[in-house]
């Protein structure tokens, strides 16, 4: 890690890796879940890691675009970039705003 300025998340691909599960098997679809505990915890661990040894660290995904509530869980865990769909962008700005400065009170 040490040789890298930052790191980019593919949230879909830590999901199939943690969960085990290929995200385009209609039989599985209803269990592939971004925020299942697990992935959440991966997502904590990667992000404390990156910021160990001074690296930026962002996250391409859907997900905080479709849940700006997963969004605050990030900058919770200190992320410092995501990825966001245009239609979502100002409903997520306000929500990491409001979590960045939950996070600065601390």
């Amino acid at each position: 890690m040490h040789d890298f300025d930052g790191f980019s998340i593919g949230l879909n691909d830590l999901t199939q890796l943690t969960l085990g599960i290929d995200r385009d098997c209609e039989g599985l679809a209803a269990v592939f879940d971004e925020q299942d505990p697990a992935v959440r915890w991966m997502i904590r661990k990667v992000i404390g890691d990156a910021k160990a040894v001074g690296a930026k660290i962002g996250l391409c995904a859907q997900a905080p675009s479709d849940h700006p509530g997963f969004a605050a869980f990030l900058v919770e865990c200190g992320i410092d970039s995501i990825s966001l769909t245009p239609d979502s962008f100002i409903t997520v700005k306000r929500t990491v705003a409001a979590a960045e400065a939950k996070r600065e009170k601390r």
